[in-house]
């Protein structure tokens, strides 16, 4: 196929309108425009999409795994290559792969291995997501106790390291487990600070907002609630402006109709955006794996310790979408900005990512008119079809 090239008879939805009778103009993986059919120069080749849907790629900013890999239990290129590939079947077109709590020397194999995954230019590969140790024991969630731990000189170091390595880095944090100095630090480098599994009231919330903290991590789960008296990190979400929040949308993690009252109840310009959360089950026919060393059980879509606690998310990205549609009742339109144009806003690379617009890549997946998966192009590359 030709560098250049133009999708046809495709419904394109950029991130803001529909296009019913444009053509998606793209040339050397960058998006030219949304051309009438006498804009197409006789020269690209056409790609008949008649019928289908033509949307911006999802982005997925907490991916712990995939295909049947966990990126913990293997931190390396090729466990991010596999992990890429199988969120891209569900139209995940750009992702951050995501450590949770782990030692020292595990940490720093997930870093070489993201800054690895950058050289060789990794279809899909965003960068890395840094979920803990820096966390509460009291809001632990699965996280491992005994590795849970404060925020020390040489993690700040090995934090700020890794921003020169990998393009792009989210770092969750507690306020129990790092300062604010650390978190003005991490923010200066050009790290994204989301604030999660943390029992901080929500003046200290308020307050690491202030630092630089721009984003929390799974809203509602892991964190101190909203109550009638102490708003927590709940209210301190969505009643900040600055903050900005993930969402899982599987129906286990939070209430369908808690989601549609907070974004309803979120203050601007932060949005709501979606994360699966996603372990290594995702594009596996798995029926559990270890985590830590503890047994992980999947079971009627869900992933939980022996005791019932959820240990991350047997959802894709596609399917998150559905539930917000179908499920939550929000506008199709909306859905699909929370997995694409709000994470791209998140981590500051809008004029790239998150819309099909003129100088963007040319990131986006095909769906058929009732939502199925079709095809799914990363850097104008065709990287899986149904």
């Amino acid at each position: 196929m030709s560098d250049l090239y133009a999708i046809t008879g495709a419904r394109i939805f950029d991130g803001q309108s529909w296009h019913d009778e444009g053509r998606l103009l793209v040339d050397r993986g960058q998006i030219l425009g949304v051309v009438m059919d006498e804009e197409v120069p006789a020269e690209a080749t056409r790609i008949d999409a008649s019928g289908q849907l033509l949307v911006p790629g999802f982005i997925d900013l907490q991916v712990n795994g995939g295909g049947g890999v966990l990126f913990n239990d293997v931190p390396d290129v090729e466990a991010i290559e596999r992990i890429c590939a199988a969120h891209a079947r569900y139209g995940t077109t750009a992702l951050l792969a995501t450590l949770i709590t782990d030692g020292l020397e595990v940490r720093a194999r997930a870093i070489e291995a993201g800054h690895q995954a950058r050289l060789a230019h990794v279809p899909g590969f965003l960068g890395l997501h840094l979920e803990g140790p820096h966390l509460s024991v009291v809001r632990k969630g699965v996280h491992d106790a005994s590795l849970i731990r404060p925020m020390e000189e040489p993690d700040l170091d090995a934090m700020l390291g890794c921003a020169h390595l990998v393009d792009h880095l989210m770092v969750t944090i507690a306020p129990e487990s790092v300062t604010p100095e650390q978190v003005r630090r991490m923010r200066e480098a050009g790290i994204v600070v989301s604030l999660g599994h943390t029992d901080a009231d929500y003046a200290t919330a308020l307050s690491y907002a202030e630092a630089g903290a721009t984003t929390v991590t799974h809203l509602f789960n892991a964190m101190s609630p909203l109550g009638h008296r102490q708003p927590g990190m709940v209210g301190a979400a969505l009643s900040n402006g600055q903050l900005s929040a993930s969402v899982i949308a599987d129906g286990f993690h939070v209430d369908a109709a808690s989601i549609g009252i907070a974004l309803r109840a979120k203050m601007g310009p932060g949005r709501i955006f979606l994360v699966t959360d996603a372990m290594s089950t995702i594009g596996s026919e798995l029926s559990g794996f270890l985590l830590n060393g503890r047994e992980i059980f999947r079971k009627d879509g869900r992933l939980t310790l022996e005791n019932g606690t959820l240990a991350g998310a047997d959802i894709d990205m596609l399917s998150s979408v559905l539930f917000l549609y179908e499920t939550v009742g929000i506008s199709l339109e909306e859905a699909l900005r929370m997995a694409s144009s709000y994470p791209a806003d998140v981590m500051g690379i809008s004029a790239r990512k998150g819309r099909l617009l003129p100088g963007l890549d040319a990131d986006f997946v095909l769906l058929t008119a009732d939502l199925d998966m079709v095809a799914t192009y990363v850097g104008g590359k065709e990287v899986y079809r149904a």
